[in-house]
């Protein structure tokens, strides 16, 4: 088999990507999807580190965070990934996976604190390590949790899984016309006004010479093919 491309990742998962084509929650068969093919490439020999969002869970409980504090309703949003963070790791065990959960704010009885020594030598011994809770501040979005993880525990490449299989001229469905990007630098990116990620991660990853892989997580084998390389997704690079 072929070398991967990459040794250490970190994959930037997104809530909504956990319901499936339910409104939200978490759908069952859609969580083990995903995580056979984190499986299969954490089989690969590749560490492996994976930001979860929240919107899934949080979606349930919007209408009635309206007109809320918004510090008030970001803990909130970081409880939930939290939840995800269990549900995640636990298919992950039941895939021969194992998986550490660490949260950015504390809660002990439910999850270990997130420290970076510990996260590093987790990834070293092969265990696959799920940050939970973003950065542990308000204001912030797990997009700029994933920039500052991946920074933080220096992995090659910022892995974004979405529901859209790369970086397009226009919003594929929209414009019939739309072609993908196979790659692209920062500075076009943002020229073209082309939201990969909210703007702090974006500038987080590009000050500190980081990649961005977007790709389909719903696409099967995607993750794998990204992994050893290939023509996948969009590149996104200084």
């Amino acid at each position: 088999m072929t070398k991967p491309a990459y040794q250490r990742v970190l994959l930037k998962l997104s809530g909504e990507a956990l319901m499936g084509d339910d409104p939200f929650g978490i759908n069952r068969a859609t969580i083990e999807r995903m995580v056979a093919d984190v499986a299969e490439v954490a089989n690969m020999g590749v560490q492996l580190a994976v930001v979860i969002g929240g919107g899934n869970i949080f979606r349930g409980v919007a209408p009635g965070a309206q007109g809320m504090d918004r510090a008030t309703a970001d803990y909130m949003g970081m409880l939930a990934t939290v939840m995800n963070a269990l549900a995640l790791a636990d298919a992950m065990r039941q895939q021969g996976i194992t998986a550490r959960v660490m949260s950015a704010i504390a809660i002990e009885q439910v999850v270990e604190p997130y420290v970076r020594p510990k996260a590093l030598q987790y990834l070293e011994e092969g265990k696959v390590v799920v940050f939970a809770a973003g950065t542990g501040n308000p204001f912030f979005t797990t997009d700029t949790a994933a920039a500052l993880r991946g920074s933080e525990i220096s992995a090659e490449i910022v892995l974004k899984a979405t529901k859209v299989d790369g970086v397009y001229t226009a919003d594929p469905k929209k414009d019939p016309h739309a072609t993908r990007y196979e790659s692209i630098s920062f500075d076009e990116a943002i020229s073209k006004n082309l939201q990969v990620m909210d703007a702090t991660a974006f500038a987080l990853c590009r000050d500190q010479k980081l990649p961005i892989k977007v790709f389909s997580i719903v696409k099967p084998g995607a993750l794998k093919r990204v992994i050893m390389g290939e023509d996948e997704g969009t590149l996104v690079h200084v």
